[in-house]
């Protein structure tokens, strides 16, 4: 059983500890970047085990919409999930996208979609989201660090 949190001081020493694989790495970073980017727009949120135990994180990005000309008025921008390497493959990040949307309307009321773009070399992800109800949009993201990156979306129904 999964359950998405937004993080709190309680949870700072197991998020800390959070970490990908190196081949994942340059696609999310290392968790001392992902949290300096964290501010009152962008939000962390933890993901959390049967036993409140912290496995995974994203980020929402309240402003998306300001950065990202692809991003449509009132929507969230779904940044830096992942699941920490040693839980992945528990279907946690299946779980967790499964929770998202209800979790995002129950949090953030007023949004009208979520957008995030997944490096262009990140099949597993993109497969991951699109199985999760994102719709790739067809448009390519090339700001990014890591080279091209789909851009993808999930409407509320």
């Amino acid at each position: 059983m999964i359950a998405i949190e937004k993080m709190t001081s309680q949870h700072v020493g197991d998020v800390i500890a959070l970490g990908v694989g190196e081949d994942q790495r340059q696609f999310v970073g290392s968790i001392d970047d992902i949290l300096a980017i964290v501010n009152a727009q962008i939000r962390p949120h933890v993901i959390l085990a049967d036993d409140h135990q912290v496995v995974g994180f994203f980020l929402i990005d309240t402003v998306y919409e300001q950065t990202n000309d692809f991003a449509t008025p009132h929507s969230l921008g779904l940044r830096k999930f992942f699941i920490d390497k040693h839980h992945q493959g528990k279907g946690y990040a299946k779980q967790a996208l499964h929770l998202l949307p209800d979790y995002l309307t129950a949090t953030f009321p007023n949004h009208s979609g979520v957008f995030l773009t997944v490096n262009a070399k990140n099949d597993p992800a993109k497969n991951l989201y699109l199985k999760s109800g994102f719709q790739d949009t067809n448009t390519l993201y090339h700001g990014g660090p890591s080279g091209p990156q789909h851009v993808m979306k999930y409407k509320k129904p």
